[in-house]
């Protein structure tokens, strides 16, 4: 069945293009020497796919991942090859079942180079929130590194930290430590891997914080094309990081945050005990979580902070805040 991406039952095919790989959020389908990943209105939670859809949601992590990939390649190379296809179908590098079903997968798509995936999640924390703050309460230590006493939910930490999680495509990733990835991929990887994680989250978090957004953590995902490690799959998106509003930030709490943490705080207040199927999400919910996402777009992709009160400045508007734009 072909059906809309937006539509709750969603079950796409290409007729003739094989699946490469069924995300919780992500189709991917085998385009021979290179893949077709098609970002869908999905959310998930706690390792399961929601019943209900966040309409756009799919274009924005598309948008946002595009944006990054363009931005960091000076880091790290990606498996990025395109996103426009009517250029790539005009060019016959594209099959004819994606040629026709372009109107629908308009925004929602990039062309990638196939790697072989490093089943290494690469987690970089520049701030103590999530499963790292309940391991700090628990343990006193994030992945294996022991942190000073008295430290609150939100504290920026004295040095980002690299948490690696063992990737599994069915149930929850396991953490490791780092030391771990070296036996698990080799010595030499497993320091390229750390290396290109805090390279990317550094430059990540500086372009962010220009835009009033705090990058608190984040995950990456590599492959390798004939030895060379690249950059793949999603990046920096609402998704796979957690982002604050900068000028709200207080230690001590849950922060005004720009990503998927309201609909985790709206899971965990309901009586859901985290097994498949999960609860249906209310408007409200779906409204609040689409607006938190377009604004993280919108404040990322956008110049920054310094730059936008200059030019409002200059054209005699008033520099209110971009919240309140």
């Amino acid at each position: 069945m072909t059906a809309s991406l937006a539509s709750v039952e969603w079950d796409f095919d290409l007729p003739g293009v094989p699946r490469f790989r069924r995300g919780k959020v992500r189709e991917t389908f085998d385009l021979g020497d290179r893949l077709l990943m098609v970002a869908t209105d999905r959310v998930s939670a706690f390792d399961v796919v929601l019943p209900t859809r966040i309409p756009g949601k799919g274009r924005i992590l598309n948008a946002l991942t595009t944006f990054w990939l363009h931005e960091t390649r000076g880091l790290v190379p990606n498996h990025l090859i395109g996103t426009d296809l009517d250029e790539m179908a005009a060019g016959g590098a594209l099959p004819e079942a994606v040629h026709a079903a372009g109107e629908m997968l308009a925004g929602r798509v990039m062309v990638v180079q196939k790697a072989a995936r490093i089943d290494v999640e690469c987690v970089v924390r520049g701030y103590l929130a999530g499963s790292a703050w309940a391991e700090y309460q628990r343990d006193g230590v994030v992945a294996g590194e022991r942190l000073a006493e008295g430290l609150r939910q939100g504290d920026r930490l004295p040095a980002p930290l690299f948490s690696p999680a063992m990737k599994v495509d069915d149930g929850h990733d396991v953490n490791v430590a780092p030391a771990d990835v070296a036996d698990l991929v080799g010595g030499a990887l497993a320091r390229r891997l750390e290396e290109a994680s805090r390279d990317l989250y550094e430059a990540a978090a500086a372009h962010a914080l220009a835009r009033g957004i705090i990058l608190a953590d984040t995950k990456f995902e590599f492959g390798l094309v004939e030895g060379q490690l690249i950059l793949i799959d999603e990046v920096l998106t609402p998704d796979s990081s957690r982002f604050w509003e900068a000028s709200a930030w207080a230690p001590g709490a849950e922060q005004p945050s720009f990503d998927k943490q309201y609909v985790r705080d709206w899971l965990a207040a309901s009586d859901w005990n985290r097994q498949p199927p999960g609860p249906t999400l209310p408007p409200d919910v779906v409204a609040g979580t689409l607006q938190r996402y377009e604004e993280a777009q919108r404040r990322l992709m956008g110049p920054p902070l310094a730059e936008m009160s200059a030019r409002a400045a200059a054209e005699g508007l008033d520099g209110g805040g971009v919240l309140g734009d």
